[in-house]
């Protein structure tokens, strides 16, 4: 890739799709909110039903001028170029999307942007910034940038990006819950900010070692290997939901086939999610035997790995909701039942895992 610089940019010869990619759409209307030409953001069905208005608002404060359905709360989203000043924010939810999205923004902005949050989000958007030599101060939750930078960023000639650990979760769950499994998953990313899968799974028993630790382009990676282990349930608070949000899905699934119950809590941001993962996981995962008792919130989940209950689920006819990490979790928890299970609307795994399907049918063979 070569660089064109922050002012180097060009206006688009017609819509960007950003598909199914949430933080794609709000990414850009933060990199391009500043920008001096004319741009229109849209995405799929499923992007086009999610808020934008918690980015759209706080870039309008900074100067934007950012059009959309329903006053800019739904995609498509129009972006005019304009003049961005600094602003002072407090995010209502620990978001890594609202978050970085403000931070490309108040690159373009006249003076010192703020970002509070109320628990540390994500951080690879800071990460990757410190790796280029862009500047900016951390105090507590709240980051402070200055805009406009006139001095050179790093020279970066190799950039490592490491594999998604919410890609590899799939993996994580699939390998500890069928039994007789050893898999070891090369060069993922381990960045604490979002590994809170690992700390549940291993409250839970699982058998995870992360083996060769080392850090691409200011990220953590390490080789993460598992083996077959039983589970149990644990209590997962508000506490751990921003480390964990893209792996409520499938750590449903690790809760349905562990001993005892799982009680998980302060998720309501997953009802805003490709679907209402809250609704769609409990309804999906019960037609599979699963027991869940769902709450605003989160859900109660009462595990089935009993001696008479073997940790096993049942096949079933099963929906995505157009939801790939609903429709890769339900293709997890096929692995326990006895006979296949169909699942519905698989298309959309190809927004995040291309090759999913292949991958699993892969290791399922060596599995035998």
């Amino acid at each position: 890739m070569h660089g064109k610089g922050l002012w180097g940019l060009t206006e688009p010869n017609g819509p960007i799709d950003c598909g199914n990619s949430g933080t794609g759409i709000r990414l850009l209307t933060g990199l391009l909110a500043g920008q001096d030409f004319f741009t229109v953001l849209t995405g799929d069905e499923s992007i086009r039903r999610r808020p934008m208005g918690r980015v759209v608002k706080p870039l309008r404060e900074m100067g934007a001028t950012i059009a959309g359905r329903k006053g800019g709360e739904l995609a498509p989203l129009a972006l005019m170029g304009s003049r961005l000043h600094a602003i002072t924010y407090n995010s209502p939810v620990a978001s890594a999307q609202i978050k970085s999205a403000l931070l490309l923004a108040a690159l373009f902005a006249e003076g010192i942007t703020r970002i509070t949050e109320p628990r540390l989000s994500r951080d690879h958007t800071e990460r990757m910034f410190q790796f280029f030599g862009i500047a900016f101060r951390r105090d507590g939750t709240t980051l402070l940038l200055d805009g406009r930078p006139s001095v050179g960023w790093n020279a970066a000639p190799r950039l490592v990006v490491p594999g998604d650990f919410s890609s590899a979760a799939f993996f994580i769950v699939g390998a500890t819950i069928v039994p007789g499994s050893d898999v070891t998953i090369q060069q993922v990313g381990i960045n604490p900010t979002r590994t809170g899968l690992l700390e549940v799974m291993a409250r839970m028993g699982a058998d995870i070692q992360l083996l060769n630790r080392r850090e691409e382009a200011g990220e953590p990676v390490a080789d993460i290997r598992v083996k077959s282990a039983r589970l149990r349930g644990v209590a997962i608070g508000a506490d751990l939901i921003p480390q964990t949000i893209d792996e409520f899905p499938i750590l449903c699934v690790a809760a349905a086939v562990a001993e005892g119950e799982t009680i998980i809590s302060g998720a309501e941001e997953l009802r805003v999610k490709e679907s209402d993962r809250i609704a769609t996981v409990s309804a999906e995962l019960r037609a599979m035997g699963a027991q869940i008792t769902e709450r605003p919130d989160g859900m109660v989940v009462q595990g089935l790995g009993t001696a008479e209950a073997n940790g096993r689920l049942r096949a079933a006819h099963g929906r995505s909701h157009g939801d790939h990490r609903v429709a890769m979790s339900l293709a997890i928890a096929g692995l326990t039942a006895s006979t296949p299970t169909l699942i519905d609307e698989t298309a959309c795994i190809e927004t995040s895992f291309p090759g999913f399907h292949h991958r699993l049918l892969e290791l399922v063979g060596e599995c035998r």
